[in-house]
C-alpha cells in the first residue's frame, strides 16, 4: 500500500490501538495534522507541549497504556524536554512524534531547528531521527514495543517535514525482533530458589514495594506473599496502592516523609524483600545505615537498578509479576510472630497527626483538606494527581491509596507543574473515574494555562489549590536547615485563582475555613465539568514527620520540639 509517510504515522497508531494524542501543532508537523483531520484517532489540543507530555504521562499511569504526543520542531520540541525527562525517571511508557526541518536543511541552524534527538538521548528510552519514508512503519512499531516492555519509559521518533510529504510502501509489522533488546522477564529458577528459603528463614523479614509493582500489575500477588507469610509491607511513593493502604499489614510509606512505623522496620528488619523499587535517596536516607542489619532480596526487570545504591544478597532480573508468581508456588512460611507484633505495636503507636501548627483557630490545614477529599471520594472510582512540594507527601500521608494506578504524581524528577495536565490525562484515559488534582499554588501556576484545555473539552477534573503563598517545601527546609532566612520563596503575588479560573470558564470558590471544606468539596463533587477550589491554607505548617537528607531512617523529626 502507498502512502505518505504522514499518513502512515495515523495508519500506524491506528493499528497500535491509538485512540488519543496530546499535542500542539505547528509548521514541521502540519503533514501529520492533516492526515489527523480524517483519523479517528481523538487530539487533545494541548495550551503548551509541556502541558501534552504531562498529559500523556498521566493518560498512561491511569490506563496501563503509551501516552502519545505530537509536537513541533525547535521550541515546540525542546518544550517537551522536562516531560520526556520525567517519564523516564518514573519508568512511564510514551511515544513521541516531532516534527523536523527538511533532511536538506538539518545542521544548517535552519527557522525552527533543534537536533531533539541529541538533546533527549540521555533522558529517553531510545530515539530515532527518521531518514527514509519506508523505514517509517519498522520504526513506529519498534517504538511502541521498546515503550512499553521491560523497563517502561518514552521513546521519540523525530520525522523531517520532507519524509512526512514523501509516498513509500506501507507495510506494517505485526511484531519485531530488536537485535540486542531482549528483556529479561522470567528470573533465574535459582535465584528465585534462593529468595523463597531466605524469607522462610527470616525472622524479621520486610517486603518493600516500588512503582515497578503498579506498572507490571503485581498489587494481587505481592498482597497475596504478604499474607501468606504475615509480612509487613511498606511502599515508595510511587508503589502506593501498590496494595490496600488499609490492610493491616500495611505499615505505610518509607523514607523522607515516611511513617514512623515503616523506617523503624527497615532498620530493625534482618531481610528486606524489595520489589520494582530502585532504593532512591529519598526512600534510604543515609545509605551506610540504611537496613544495615538486613540481607537484602531485590527484584526487578532492569539489572542497571540492582546493586546501583545498595549490596544485593539475592538480585533476581525479571518481570515484577511473573517472578512472584513463582515465589509463590514455593514459598512456605516461617515464625515471624514476634516481628509482626513488633511492628504492630509500632503501627498502634504511630501519631496521626504530626504537629501542622495552626495561627489561629480559624486557619485551615493541608491535612484537613486532604482528609475531606478523602472521606467523600474513598467509596468511589477515584483517581488522586498530584503536583510536587508539600501537598503531595500530605496527599501521600493522609490519602488512603486502595487500589493501583489512582495516584498519579511525579517522584524521581520532582516536577511541578505536573499534576494539573497530568490529571487532564488521567481523566480522558479513565472517562468514567473522579479524579481530583491536588496542586500547590506554585505548582499550579507553572502549567495554569490548561485551564483552556479541560474547559473546552469539558474535562470534569476537580481542581484543589493548596494555596499557602509560599513554596511550601523550600520555605519549611528554610525554616529547618536555614535559620528561617526565606530567600525567594514568598508568593505574596499570587493571583485571584478563582477569578483566573473563571476567565477560563471552570466554576470556583475560595475556602478559608474549616467549616466550609465538606460543603466545597461535595459541590465540587456535584458539578458535570472541572471545577477549582482554591483552600487558603495555614502558610508556615510544616510536612511531619521528616528524615533530614543523608540522615539515617530512625532519626525523625517530628514537630515535637518547636
Amino acid at each position: 500500500m502507498k502512502m505518505k509517510g504522514a499518513e502512515m504515522v495515523i495508519s500506524a497508531l491506528e493499528r497500535e490501538n491509538a485512540t488519543t494524542v496530546f499535542g500542539y501543532p505547528g509548521g514541521a508537523v502540519l503533514p501529520l495534522y492533516d492526515s489527523l483531520f480524517d483519523s479517528s484517532i481523538y487530539h487533545v489540543l494541548s495550551r503548551h507541549e509541556q502541558g501534552a507530555v504531562h498529559a500523556a504521562d498521566g493518560y498512561a499511569r491511569a490506563s496501563g497504556k503509551p501516552g502519545i504526543v505530537f509536537a513541533t520542531s525547535g521550541p515546540g520540541a525542546t518544550n517537551l524536554v522536562t516531560g520526556i525527562a520525567n517519564a523516564f525517571m518514573d519508568s512511564v511508557p510514551l511515544v513521541l512524534i516531532t516534527g523536523q526541518v527538511g533532511t536538506g536543511s538539518i545542521g544548517t541552524d535552519a527557522f525552527q531547528e533543534a537536533d531533539i534527538t541529541g538533546i533527549t538521548m540521555p533522558i529517553t528510552k531510545h530515539n530515532y531521527l527518521v531518514k527514509n519514508v519506508e523505514e517509517l512503519p519498522l520504526i513506529i512499531k519498534e517504538a511502541f514495543h521498546i515503550a512499553s516492555t521491560g523497563r517502561c519509559g518514552p521513546v521519540l521518533i523525530d520525522i523531517p517535514k520532507n519524509i512526512q510529504d514523501e509516498i513509500g510502501e506501507f507495510d506494517y509489522p505485526e511484531k519485531v525482533d530488536i537485535q540486542g533488546y531482549k528483556p529479561t522477564l522470567e528470573g533465574h529458577p535459582g535465584q528465585v530458589n534462593k529468595a523463597v528459603k531466605l524469607i522462610s528463614k527470616a525472622k524479621k523479614p520486610l517486603i518493600i514495594g516500588g512503582g515497578g509493582v503498579i506498572r507490571s500489575g503485581a498489587g494481587k500477588h505481592l498482597l497475596e506473599l504478604a499474607e501468606k507469610g504475615q509480612i509487613p509491607v511498606a511502599l515508595t511513593l510511587m508503589g502506593l496502592g501498590g496494595i490496600p493502604g488499609d490492610n493491616p499489614l500495611f505499615l505505610g510509606m518509607l523514607g523522607m516523609h515516611g511513617t514512623r512505623t515503616a523506617n523503624y522496620a527497615v532498620m530493625e528488619a534482618d531481610l528486606i524483600i524489595a520489589v520494582g523499587m530502585r532504593f532512591d535517596d529519598r526512600v534510604t536516607g543515609h545509605l551506610d545505615s540504611f537496613a544495615s542489619k538486613a540481607q537484602v532480596i531485590h527484584i526487578d526487570v532492569d539489572p542497571a537498578e540492582i546493586g546501583k545504591n545498595v549490596p544485593v544478597d539475592v538480585p533476581i532480573v525479571g518481570d515484577v509479576e511473573v517472578v512472584l508468581k513463582r515465589m509463590l508456588k514455593y514459598f512456605k512460611p516461617g515464625d515471624i510472630a514476634e516481628w509482626k507484633e513488633k511492628t504492630l505495636q509500632w503501627k498502634n503507636e504511630e501519631v496521626s497527626d504530626y504537629s501542622c501548627e495552626k495561627s489561629s483557630p480559624e486557619v485551615l490545614t493541608t491535612p484537613e483538606v486532604i482528609k475531606t477529599i478523602f472521606q467523600h471520594t474513598s467509596q468511589l472510582d477515584t483517581i488522586i494527581a498530584t503536583d510536587v512540594g508539600q501537598h503531595q507527601m500530605w496527599t501521600a500521608q493522609h490519602y488512603c491509596f486502595n487500589n493501583p494506578r489512582t495516584l498519579i504524581s511525579s517522584g524521581g524528577l520532582g516536577t511541578m507543574g505536573y499534576g494539573f495536565p497530568a490529571a487532564i490525562g488521567a481523566q480522558v484515559a479513565m472517562p468514567e473515574a473522579k479524579v481530583f488534582c491536588i496542586s500547590g499554588d506554585g505548582s499550579f501556576q507553572m502549567n495554569i494555562q490548561e485551564l483552556a484545555t479541560a474547559s473546552y473539552y469539558r474535562i470534569p477534573v476537580k481542581i484543589a489549590v493548596i494555596n499557602n503563598t509560599y513554596l511550601g517545601m523550600v520555605r519549611q527546609w528554610q525554616e529547618l536547615f536555614f535559620q528561617k532566612r526565606y530567600s525567594s520563596t514568598s508568593l505574596s503575588g499570587n493571583p485571584d485563582f478563582c477569578k483566573v479560573a473563571e476567565a477560563y470558564d471552570v466554576p470556583a470558590r475560595s475556602i478559608s475555613s474549616a467549616e466550609k471544606i465538606e460543603e466545597a468539596v461535595t459541590w465540587a463533587l456535584a458539578e458535570e465539568g472541572p471545577v477549582l477550589l482554591d483552600f487558603q491554607v495555614e502558610p508556615e505548617g510544616n510536612v511531619f514527620p521528616m528524615v533530614a537528607p543523608n540522615r539515617p531512617l530512625n532519626e525523625i523529626i517530628d514537630g515535637s520540639d518547636k
